[in-house]
């Protein structure tokens, strides 16, 4: 990811950094056997802030989280050895608050019953958007009161707002309906203001891109032709 992903400024992204109660590093395990993918989970955690280990396979996940002891972990449910259910039930003995975020290719309600049965709290389908996993380990980190949110949770630019707690979007007051995609693209947007974004890196952050957007007000995001897009006031 180039630094044009990075947030505008260093102050600004570390204000809404959740971070442990004792103001420590939240620590997250990803694990996944494409590796590709794991790596770039674990960038987008590494730039808020956040500890990150990733391991490829089931044996290596118990091991790891064992040693590594994670507050969250972002577990495969199809991995070559162990599967996701095994390696939750083994990590659950010793690290009981742990909250794990199930990927899995599978969404039948079988499926769903069988992870949260086992002890998962909550899961994402993939295709999925790498800003929508994040939200969710806030979530689950939040309600489970491992991590603290430093700073507002409210994004702003020009007269655009964006709750992300209560995902909520609002243009000059008004209440804007966006789809999850939509929303996901946005608070990428809204989370690196005034920088031009390329179509490459908005894919990586936001897949399923399917961003139509509907005109509230005068155009916030602007075409950079050849380069990408960038979210800024409009100029008077």
């Amino acid at each position: 990811m180039s630094d044009a992903a990075k947030p505008a400024t260093g102050a600004a992204r570390a204000d809404r950094t959740d971070r442990r109660p004792d103001g420590s590093a939240v620590r997250v395990m990803v694990v996944d056997d494409e590796p590709s993918l794991a790596e770039l989970m674990a960038s987008v955690l590494r730039y808020e802030g956040w500890e990150v280990r990733t391991t490829g396979d089931g044996l290596s996940a118990v091991r790891t989280g064992r040693e590594f002891r994670p507050d969250a972990v972002v577990l495969d449910v199809m991995l070559p050895d162990l599967g996701g259910l095994e390696v939750l039930r083994r990590l659950r003995t010793e690290l009981p608050r742990m909250c794990v975020l199930f990927l899995t290719a599978r969404d039948s309600v079988e499926d769903r019953i069988a992870g949260i049965t086992a002890g998962a709290d909550d899961y994402v389908t993939k295709p999925f958007s790498l800003e929508e996993v994040l939200a969710r380990l806030r979530g689950l980190l939040r309600r489970a009161e491992i991590a603290r949110g430093h700073g507002d949770a409210e994004l702003a630019v020009g007269d655009l707002t964006m709750d992300e707690d209560a995902r909520e979007v609002r243009r000059a007051g008004t209440l804007i309906e966006l789809t999850a995609t939509e929303f996901e693209l946005l608070r990428f947007l809204m989370r690196n203001p005034r920088r031009v974004l390329s179509k490459a890196q908005i894919l990586d952050r936001v897949w399923n891109y399917d961003f139509g957007g509907q005109a509230h007000g005068e155009p916030l995001i602007h075409t950079v032709r050849g380069v990408g897009y960038v979210l800024k006031p409009a100029t008077r």
